[in-house]
This record gives structure tokens, sequence and C-alpha cells, in this order.
């Protein structure tokens, strides 16, 4: 009996790397982070999202067909736009991502997308009192917390990514997301 290979550990094992690194530079990762630094997660996240949405939705087909739209972008400018917060920061130029990528290739970028959302429940529970009254609204998600969404995003992938050059193309589709993201974190 031949075993289907595992697109999720393919995708952890291509990214860990990035995923490390990413951890270790964001604006919140410091030994006591304010809403400065809130901010400037903010602004890295809302940059690298506006970029990616627009060109998932573009597509007729992969994740976003399969996935109830999530308004990251409206929770983001909400959070940057409440009282106390410092002033806006200029959006950073936008990549552009491939307009005949794979829907394996978009996957891997999901994967990214909705494991951020996992990373933001943790940082929203680190961060609730010490910033607060300010609603972490993007942190937070939603009220059932990014667990649902996670095991159905899982189940989606393992069902739409099977073949080994899918998984291929959803890792090199992770690696750039991944790319995209630190290269905006270095940039703050």
């Amino acid at each position: 009996m031949h075993q289907q290979a595992d697109p999720l550990a393919a995708l952890r094992a291509a990214t860990n790397e990035q995923h490390e690194r990413l951890d270790s530079g964001l604006p919140l990762s410091g030994p006591i982070p304010d809403l400065n630094d809130y901010a400037a997660h903010l602004t890295m996240v809302r940059d690298w999202l506006a970029s990616l949405l627009p060109w998932l939705e573009s597509f007729p087909d992969g994740p976003q067909q399969v996935l109830s739209p999530v308004e990251r972008l409206a929770l983001i400018e909400a959070d940057l736009n409440e009282p106390g917060m410092p002033p806006l920061r200029v959006p950073a130029p936008a990549d552009t991502w491939p307009r005949d990528a794979s829907a394996a290739y978009r996957w891997g970028v999901c994967y990214v997308i909705e494991g951020s959302q996992l990373g933001g429940k943790v940082l929203y529970g680190k961060l609730a009192g010490t910033l607060a009254p300010h609603p972490l609204r993007y942190l937070k998600g939603s009220d059932a917390g990014p667990g649902p969404r996670w095991r159905a995003f899982m189940l989606a992938l393992k069902e739409h990514v099977r073949s080994a050059d899918e998984i291929a193309d959803a890792c090199e589709g992770a690696c750039a997301a991944f790319d995209s993201i630190l290269k905006l974190a270095v940039m703050r």
C-alpha cells in the first residue's frame, strides 16, 4: 500500500529556519513590548497582507475558495486607529506575486497566513494585560480562537495538496511568503 506524503510535515520542515528567524525578529519579540512595538508589528503584517490577499482572491481556485474569508486587514486597521496608538506608518512597497502560481503554491502561502493566527493567539495571551486597555483585535482573532480554523485548514490542505510536485510547490509558496514578511521585518 502506498502511503501519501504529509504536506503539513513537508511545509514545517521547509520553513522551520525562516519561522524561527521571524519569531525572534518580530517587533513584539522583545522583553517588554509596548504599543509602539504593536504598531510596528501591525504595520508589518498589514503591508504583507495588503499584497497577498488581493493576489489570492484573483484566482478562481485554491485555498481562498475553500476557506471562509477573515477580515484581517479590517482588524489591523481598527487596532492601528485605536486611541493611544502611535501615528500610522507609511506602507512599504508591495511584493509582486506570480500570476501563474499553482493552487498548491497558494496553499503554501496560506499555510503561513493561517499559521500566523496561531502565533497571534499566543502573543495575545502574553500581551493582553500589558497593553490593556488596547483590545488587540488582530491578535485575538475570533472568539473561538484559531484552533477550529487551523484544523479545517489542515484537513483541506491534505485534501488538495497530495502529489510530490504539489507538495514541492506548496513548500515553495510557503518559503516565498516567509521571505516576504522577513523582508518587511528587516525594514522596520
